[in-house]
């Protein structure tokens, strides 16, 4: 066995999920993997905040398969997602390390909205699943209906907690806890923490191990990763000349709300382009054959929200596009990465204004690397380092006219102690001004004195 594989050996796992983890292709495990897997085989909560791609799913898959019984026919785990695709993901991972351990019995089910409710309560009646992956809404439906029995049900996983948060599926989750055994085994996972989760993780975490992974800044060397100032232009007119220049084979523009997704949407149909729509207002139905569509590559452009977007894999985005910067920064890789992928290239434009100056000062500090571009006469060109301008606007003093032109007049010459004859102009100048206002107030007295007499 190599060293790689020791390393999953020392989680003391069952031989068979060794096996199937070799099978899959895991060798080593990813940070978060190595540091929770311990604590949630000795049954402990945890909540491990980090990105997508960490490694997250398995490190509740690899003890969840060590623990499960495939001869107690009750529903012994309950996975949670925001979103039916990141459900779908996550059942097909689950499956196929069920397969992969040759445990043909174990039943996985996956329930999330959109889909048949009355064939799903049927199915029910005549046996529960052992592991039920689902959105919060579906799967308190079939627990308020006493379909789905989760009174035996060991382990509570929360995935994307900040996105469930997010699109008010919390209280869902919330009574599928409460409908669970108190001695509950609670996983949590999310790639932010925002302060209206931890009542939630106080309330069902019994001092649980939480784990923090850096979000990586590194970005593919596969992309080219640019920057754009649109300033005062229409974001939408840039848009337009990007797409026209690039043509791209798959672009996934990213918008910061649903209204701006929607916004920019109905722009580039009015253009006459073919534009798929992810947004958390896309109902289910639709939803389903938008992303068909996608799949099938009926669709040259997608726009969407980051969080409607977190978990679906596009396969070939030759572009992302940034129509600004996105709220929360650990987006910011999340959205580049979708490009540039298995060695291919990519380009990552990300649109920003004067007041975004400071995010993209803070993605710098991360590590990030752009190329400043702007857009002239209709190809895309380098530009000067965009700091330099600020800085200028920053130091700049007001002067007037003409002693702007004595500094212009002395930067054609730079001799030594020129910054001298420059200040002795500016205070004879200001001495002339003094003396021709002395000079004139005299006038004014004059003037008075006379009118008097």
């Amino acid at each position: 066995m190599s060293e790689e594989s020791q390393q999953f050996g020392q989680f003391n796992l069952k031989p068979e999920v060794l096996a199937a983890l070799k099978k899959i292709g895991f060798d080593q495990p990813t940070p978060i993997q190595a540091k929770l897997i311990p604590t949630v085989l000795r049954g402990g909560d945890v909540v491990g905040q980090s990105q997508t791609g960490s490694g997250k799913t398995h490190t509740f898959l690899v003890p969840i398969f060590n623990h499960l019984d495939p001869s107690v026919q009750k529903t012994q785990v309950v996975i949670t997602t925001p979103s039916r695709e990141l459900a779908a993901q996550i059942a097909k991972a689950a499956r196929t390390f069920a397969e992969a351990m040759a445990m043909e019995k174990v039943s996985i089910v996956e329930y999330v909205g959109g889909t048949d409710k009355a064939r799903q309560v049927r199915q029910l009646e005549k046996h529960q699943p052992q592991l039920v992956v689902g959105t919060p809404g579906r799967l308190s439906d079939l627990v308020k209906s006493g379909s789905l029995v989760l009174n035996q049900a060991k382990t509570l996983v929360v995935d994307e907690a900040d996105m469930t948060l997010d699109m008010g599926f919390l209280p869902d989750v919330d009574f599928l806890a409460a409908a669970m055994p108190k001695d509950l085994q609670t996983l949590v996972f999310s790639a932010t923490m925002p302060e209206k989760l931890k009542p939630f993780l106080r309330k069902y975490l019994e001092n649980p191990a939480f784990t923090t992974i850096p979000t990586s800044a590194t970005i593919a060397d596969t992309i080219d990763n640019w920057l754009i100032a649109t300033r005062s232009k229409d974001k939408e007119e840039v848009i337009d000349k990007l797409l026209s220049i690039f043509n791209p084979y798959l672009a996934l523009i990213f918008g910061n709300t649903k209204e701006r997704v929607k916004e920019l949407a109905a722009h580039l149909r009015g253009q006459g382009l073919k534009v798929a729509e992810i947004h958390g207002d896309i109902p289910p139905r639709e939803r389903r054959r938008v992303m068909k569509g996608i799949l099938h590559l009926d669709y040259q452009y997608v726009v969407a929200t980051d969080l409607a977007a977190r978990g679906i894999d596009i396969e070939g985005v030759s572009h992302v596009i940034n129509d600004g910067v996105p709220g929360e920064l650990e987006f910011f890789v999340h959205r580049v990465g979708r490009t540039g992928r298995n060695g291919l290239p990519g380009t990552a434009v990300t649109l920003y204004g004067p007041d975004e100056e400071n995010k993209i000062a803070e993605l710098e500090k991360l590590g990030i690397v752009f190329q400043n571009k702007q857009i002239k006469n209709n190809d895309i060109v380098d530009v000067k380092d965009r700091k330099a301008r600020y800085q200028r606007q920053a130091t700049t003093k007001k002067l007037d006219p003409e002693m702007v032109g004595m500094v212009k007049k002395k930067k054609k010459k730079v001799k030594p102690g020129y910054k001298r004859q420059i200040k002795n102009n500016l205070k004879r100048k200001q001495q002339m001004d003094r003396r021709i206002e002395a000079r004139q107030e005299r006038r004014n007295t004059r003037r008075n004195n006379k009118s008097q007499d």
